[in-house]
C-alpha cells in the first residue's frame, strides 16, 4: 500500500495544474477540441476565430532523473486534456526587463507549446511557423505577447511557439552525463527540446489544420540562433521548409558550440561549488537552488556544446560544406544591435576615445578597424563605436549565416536591415526602461540611462514583424509604425506560405546573391532593396575570425 502511495503522489507532482483538472471522456469531438496522437486536447476559440491550444505537452516533463536528458515521449491520456492555460516556463531568473510572461509559473515541467489556428477542420494544410524566443538561452517563454500566435493566423498560417530548457537545465554538460548517455553527449538538452518540439509538429500539425511539408522555424536573438542550430543538425533538418533568422547565428560567434570536454569541466567545477560530487547528488538538488547557484557573481554560463551528437562538427564548417537544410532563408539583423557603451564603457564617445578602444582591442590591425569604423567628430565617434559594437555582438555572426547559405544552401536567401526606430514610449510608462530579449542583463534603477536610440535596437522588430504592436504598452505606436507592422508582417507571412516574401502591393525583395553583387532590404517607413552597404566590414571581422 505505501508503495502505491508514493507513486500516487509521484504522479500528482509530474502532472502539470492545467492537466489535473477533473477531465471528461472523449466522444464527438467539438469544434475546440482535436485529436492528436497522445489523444484528445480542448482549447478555446478567441473572439476572431482563431482556436488556440495553449500548454500543450510536446515530451515528458525533464523532472527526477530525466533533468539533463534528452526529451522523453509524451505519456498518453485518454480523456480529453484542456489546453486553455500557458503552461509553466522554464527555470530562469528575472533577467531582461521587456519579458512579460503569461505562463504558469516557472518550473523544469516546462516542455510545452502553444498552437494557435485559423482552420476549422483538418484538411486545410495551412502554411505553418514555429517560432523560438530569445533571452541568451537563459530567458524567455512562449507565452510573451510578443510572441502570440494570433495576428499570424489571422493570415491564414498555423502559429506555434515553443518552450525549451534554459540555462543550467539546458546547457550544462558533465561527464558522468555524457557516460549515461546512449550517443556519449551530454549538454545542448535546450536544442533537443526544440527539435522535439519539431518532430510533435510533424506528427501532430495537421489535426490543427496545419501542413507538416510547410513549417518554417523562426526566432530572434537566441531564438535566431537556435534556427540556425536546427539547420546544422542532422537530427533536425529535414523537419522544416522555410527558416527565418532575426539578430543572431551560431555561425562564428564567441557562444559556442564549445568542445564537449571544455563545457564538460564547467559542469563539474559548478557541481564541485555546491558539493555534488556526482550526478545522483546533482540531480537531488532542489530545482531552485541550482537556479540561484547560477546567479552568483563569477558562476560561467552554460554554453552550446560540440557533442557530437545535436552537432557533429561546428556549424560553421556544416554550412561550408552544404550539408545544412537546404530551404529558403529570409534573415536580417537592426541597425543599432548595442550601444556605443558596450565598446567605450563610461567613456564619451570621440574620436580619441574610440580610437583608444580599437587599439586595445586591435592591436596591429587598429589601423585597418578604424578605416572601415571612421570618426573625425564625437557623432561620427558615437555612430563608429556603435556600429562596431553591434557587429561584434551579433550582426557579423548573422551575416556570415545569410552569406554562408546564400553560397551553399542551393535555395533563395533573403536578407534585411531593420532600420526603424521604436517611437516615444507611452506617459504613463514614465521614465521606466526596456531590457534587451538577447544580450543585455536589465539594469539597477540607480544606472545612468542610455541616451535615446537613433536607429533599431536589438529586439526591437519583433512586435512589427508578428503583428503584435498592440500587445506591448510600453511605446506610443503610431500609424507609421502600423504601416511598418503591415509591411513587413506581409513580408514575413508571405515568405511563410511560399519560400517567397514578395507579394502584391509591397516594393520586390530581391533574393540575395553570394558576392559582391548581394542585395539587401532596407526595412523602414519605406521598404527598399540596396546593395549590401557594410560587407567590407564584415569580411575584415571574418579574417580575423577565421585566422
Amino acid at each position: 500500500m505505501k508503495f502505491y502511495l508514493i507513486i500516487a503522489l509521484l504522479a500528482v507532482q509530474l502532472v502539470p495544474a492545467a492537466a489535473q483538472t477533473k477531465n471528461t471522456p472523449s466522444k464527438s469531438l467539438t469544434i475546440n477540441q482535436v485529436k492528436t496522437a497522445n489523444g484528445v486536447l480542448e482549447g478555446t476559440t478567441a473572439a476572431s476565430g482563431i482556436r488556440e491550444f495553449k500548454g500543450v505537452p510536446f515530451a515528458a516533463p525533464p523532472v527526477g532523473d530525466l533533468r539533463w536528458r534528452e526529451p522523453q515521449p509524451v505519456k498518453s491520456w485518454t480523456n480529453v486534456r484542456p489546453a486553455k492555460q500557458f503552461g509553466p516556463r522554464a527555470m530562469q531568473l528575472p533577467l531582461f526587463g521587456d519579458m512579460n510572461f503569461r505562463s504558469n509559473g516557472v518550473s523544469e515541467d516546462c516542455l510545452y507549446l502553444n498552437v494557435w489556428t485559423p482552420a476549422k477542420t483538418a484538411q486545410e494544410k495551412l502554411p505553418v511557423l514555429v517560432y523560438f524566443y530569445g533571452g541568451g538561452f537563459v530567458a524567455g517563454d512562449g507565452s510573451e505577447p510578443r510572441y502570440d500566435g494570433e495576428s499570424m493566423a489571422r493570415r491564414g498560417i498555423v502559429a506555434v511557439t515553443v518552450n525549451y530548457r534554459l540555462g543550467v537545465f539546458g546547457f550544462m554538460a558533465h561527464p558522468e552525463l555524457s557516460k549515461e548517455s546512449p550517443h556519449h553527449a551530454s549538454g545542448n538538452y535546450g536544442f533537443l527540446d526544440q527539435s522535439a518540439a519539431l518532430r510533435w509538429v510533424q506528427q501532430n500539425i495537421a489535426a490543427f489544420g496545419g501542413d507538416p511539408k510547410k513549417v518554417t522555424i523562426a526566432g530572434e536573438s537566441a531564438g535566431s540562433m537556435s534556427v540556425s542550430a536546427q539547420m546544422a543538425s542532422p537530427l533536425s533538418k529535414s523537419l522544416f521548409a522555410r527558416a527565418i533568422g532575426e539578430s543572431g547565428s551560431m555561425l562564428n560567434t564567441g557562444f559556442g558550440p564549445l568542445p564537449l570536454a571544455e563545457v564538460e569541466k564547467s559542469g563539474v567545477a559548478f557541481a564541485t561549488s555546491l558539493g555534488a560530487n556526482s550526478l545522483a547528488a546533482l540531480r537531488a538538488l532542489p530545482a531552485q537552488q541550482l537556479l540561484e547557484a547560477t546567479g552568483k557573481p563569477g558562476t560561467q554560463r552554460f554554453a552550446p556544446t560540440l557533442d557530437g551528437y545535436f552537432f557533429t562538427e561546428k556549424p560553421t564548417a556544416t554550412f561550408e560544406a552544404g550539408r545544412q537544410a537546404r530551404v529558403p532563408l529570409l534573415v536580417g539583423w537592426n541597425s543599432q544591435e548595442m550601444s556605443f557603451q558596450a565598446l567605450l564603457g563610461p567613456d564619451q564617445p570621440t574620436p580619441e576615445n574610440f580610437a583608444k578602444a580599437v587599439q586595445k582591442l586591435y592591436g596591429e590591425r587598429a589601423a585597418e578597424v578604424l578605416k572601415l569604423y571612421p570618426s573625425t567628430t564625437a557623432q561620427e565617434a558615437e555612430q563608429a563605436a556603435t556600429d562596431l559594437a553591434g557587429d561584434r555582438f551579433i550582426a557579423y555572426s548573422t551575416w556570415k549565416w545569410a552569406d554562408m547559405q546564400a553560397q551553399t544552401g542551393g535555395q533563395p536567401v533573403y536578407r534585411y536591415l531593420y532600420a526603424r526606430p521604436r517611437p516615444a514610449m507611452t506617459p504613463e510608462m514614465g521614465n521606466a526602461t526596456a531590457g534587451l530579449a538577447g544580450g543585455v542583463v536589465k539594469q539597477p534603477e540607480s544606472a545612468p540611462k542610455a541616451p535615446p536610440a537613433r536607429g533599431a535596437v536589438h529586439s526591437a522588430e519583433i512586435e512589427y514583424a508578428l503583428g503584435n504592436l498592440s500587445t506591448n504598452k510600453v511605446y506610443a505606436w503610431t500609424p507609421e509604425d502600423q504601416k511598418v507592422s503591415e509591411a513587413m508582417q506581409s513580408y514575413f507571412a508571405n515568405f511563410i506560405k511560399s519560400g517567397n516574401p514578395n507579394g502584391a502591393g509591397l516594393p520586390n525583395w530581391p533574393a540575395t546573391k553570394a558576392g559582391t553583387d548581394a542585395q539587401v532590404m532596407r526595412l523602414d517607413m519605406t521598404p527598399r532593396a540596396e546593395q549590401e552597404p557594410n560587407r567590407a566590414r564584415y569580411l575584415f571581422l571574418d579574417q580575423l575570425v577565421t585566422k
